[in-house]
């Protein structure tokens, strides 16, 4: 072998490991009772990785108003939505593996998350409003309201350019599906 190719190999081997060490963030989004905890939680445990839902990030303020059925203004969203990007800064910073379920209706929301195009994927669980409202009057024990699905639908901005999976799928095929679609 010629030195060239092998210093050429040399670092092809060195920029593919430092590649696999780079973390990634992949925010599961959509309207309530969509599927976004579900699975959130089941791709994050099948790959091994960090789970969290950005309703925890929710001051307790804002989880009376949803379960009042008020819907939340964009004064109650901000501190929310700066809370959830400090957080995925310290992901970031810290090179952690992360899977958040984070509703994320609005295309400004998500551009105030999308701190790095690279590293954090965007994946959308879109359904009907019918097979929606069906799951959220299944529901027990959430705080966010039936009464809010119209809200949360006429708030909605759906994404163009990211991974767009049917909620009318199982869980396990949509897991399956958003990992084949990311490539891991």
């Amino acid at each position: 072998m010629s030195r060239e190719f092998c210093l050429r190999l040399n670092n092809l081997t060195f920029l593919k490991k430092n590649m696999s060490k780079q973390s990634m963030i992949i925010i599961v989004m959509g309207v309530s009772g969509s599927g976004k905890t579900t699975i959130g939680k089941l791709l994050a445990d099948s790959l091994e990785w960090e789970f969290s839902d950005a309703d925890a990030f929710h001051s307790p303020e804002n989880v009376e108003k949803m379960q009042r059925g008020i819907p939340l203004s964009e004064a109650d969203r901000m501190p929310w939505l700066q809370d959830l990007q400090t957080a995925i800064k310290h992901w970031l910073e810290e090179n952690q593996n992360v899977v958040l379920a984070c509703s994320a209706l609005k295309n400004s929301y998500r551009q105030f998350l999308l701190l790095d195009s690279v590293r954090i994927k965007l994946v959308y669980l879109k359904g009907s409003y019918e097979l929606i409202q069906m799951r959220l009057q299944e529901r027990r024990n959430h705080y966010m309201s039936e009464k809010l699905l119209n809200s949360q639908f006429y708030t909605l901005e759906e994404p163009l350019d990211t991974i767009s999976m049917d909620v009318a799928q199982p869980p396990q095929v949509i897991v399956q599906n958003i990992r084949t679609a990311l490539g891991i």
